[in-house]
């Protein structure tokens, strides 16, 4: 980032570069043909790095160092210990998606230059071996790179902005960003000990509570009502059957094939997930308006407008533009911009509220010039705030559904919903989009992607 800065405070000419650390006399001549890359080169930093002034029109404008994206798939999402993919191992999920991506686009693996994949629950070491097997079990060199990263619910969407990141800086032409869950079988829980001094700490203390303890704070710190967040998760799960049963969800999702224990009788069978199985279709306000709420006496989040708990994986491959050109990839998108802020962990659930305008701003654009949002649907409580603190039209929010009716595998979900975003992008003609999520411990964060 210092570089970035350094980067902007020089001054450049058609045939010279001034540099504030040489004297105010003294100039250095550069070729022509490096003076024309340079500039490409701070236009493209000055855009980064400049307030957004709704200018969109440059948004959509074409440079070889654009980071755009070339593929972006899920699988299936499935309900965690009842689904399709509650057998299905990491390994497995993300090699489905490796191979999916190398045949959609003609990639040849060996140009990779990383594959970051976001976990949460998986235990560290060992997700990050499974990931390696992932990769070979894809049919991937040993030459090519892999790791994780854990920002918890925007743990796929920070992979993607890692290789994003690490393409501007020239680090590699290529990389794969992606995400898995398995809350099947790594369920969420709390491992070894409490450090004392957290008592000396509030803000400390409130990275203890529960999340839906923090929703219930949301809602009662704006006045969202029990109604209104059942409302909200009623035309979630109406948005996501409409999508389902459409055939919108066809193009990003790519069937998994595995095995599945039957419960019932503990037979084990060979099965093809092709759709996610959270979504209930139907579901009525009377029927939500009949869950108990969970986390508080006489409180309102309950299981109906929270997000569901569920297996699945994202994957996404982004690279250079002049690289996409010329190896002939797709180009699907283009990624503008990233943020990731923090607020008060005892309402944690606000952060997209915050990190939105952060992350539009540095793509040079104003939260109401974007076309789609993808707002993962945390609870019902946290989304609604989000969405009318923003001034958001709810008719460009989760247009087919969230959530709380897909599911969310809290370290796939933010490559998920990229996924989401882009094809409903293209299907639609839509320009511009956000991907943003709230992270628990009192954190947002925001995804700026064009059209391409």
């Amino acid at each position: 980032l210092s570089l970035l800065f350094s980067c902007q405070r020089f001054v450049l000419g058609p045939r010279l570069v001034t540099s504030p650390r040489a004297s105010a006399k003294r100039a250095f001549p550069v070729p022509r043909a490096m003076s024309d890359a340079a500039h490409r080169r701070v236009a493209s930093l000055n855009a980064h790095l400049s307030p957004g002034t709704g200018n969109s029109s440059t948004v959509h404008q074409k440079s070889p160092d654009d980071i755009v994206v070339v593929s972006a798939l899920r699988t299936p999402i499935t309900r965690a210990r009842k689904g399709g993919l509650k057998d299905t191992p990491a390994d497995d999920l993300l090699a489905t998606l490796l191979r999916a991506s190398v045949a959609a686009t003609g990639l040849n693996p060996v140009d990779v230059g990383d594959v970051v994949v976001g976990s949460v629950l998986g235990n560290s070491s060992q997700r990050a071996n499974e990931c390696r097997i992932g990769m070979f079990l894809a049919g991937f060199p040993a030459s090519v790179p892999v790791r994780t990263v854990n920002r918890q619910c925007s743990s796929g969407l920070q992979a993607v902005a890692d290789v994003a990141a690490a393409i501007k800086a020239g680090f590699y032409e290529v990389g794969i960003a992606a995400g898995v869950e398995t809350m099947t079988s790594n369920p969420m829980k709390w491992e070894g000990g409490m450090n004392p001094r957290v008592a000396s700490s509030s803000d400390a203390q409130s990275c203890l509570i529960p999340m839906g303890v923090t929703s219930e704070n949301v809602a009662e710190r704006w006045n969202i009502s029990r109604l209104t967040q059942d409302s909200f998760s009623v035309r979630s799960h109406a948005r996501a059957a409409a999508a389902r049963s459409s055939g919108r969800f066809d193009s990003q999702i790519v069937p998994v094939h595995t095995t599945w224990v039957d419960p019932a009788t503990g037979e084990t069978k060979n099965i093809i997930v092709k759709e996610d199985d959270g979504i209930r279709e139907g579901v009525s306000l009377e029927a939500l308006s009949k869950l108990p709420a969970v986390f508080k006496k006489g409180g309102s989040t309950t299981p109906g407008n929270a997000s569901q708990i569920s297996d699945g994986a994202g994957c996404v491959v982004l690279a250079r533009r002049s690289y996409a050109e010329r190896e002939g990839l797709p180009i699907i998108g283009k990624f503008l911009a990233f943020a990731a802020v923090g607020v008060d962990p005892l309402v944690m659930g606000i952060g997209p509220a915050v990190a939105i305008p952060a992350a539009v701003e540095k793509a040079g654009l104003r939260v109401d010039q974007i076309d789609l949002f993808e707002l993962n649907e945390a609870f019902a409580s946290q989304a609604t705030y989000c969405a009318e603190k923003l001034q958001l039209n709810h008719e460009i929010v989760n247009v087919n559904g969230g959530a709380i009716a897909l599911g969310h595998p809290l370290g796939a979900t933010g490559a998920r919903c990229v996924a989401t975003l882009l094809h409903e992008m293209k299907r639609s003609h839509k320009k511009t989009g956000v991907v943003s999520m709230c992270i628990g411990s009192g954190m947002g964060a925001a995804g700026v992607f064009a059209a391409e």
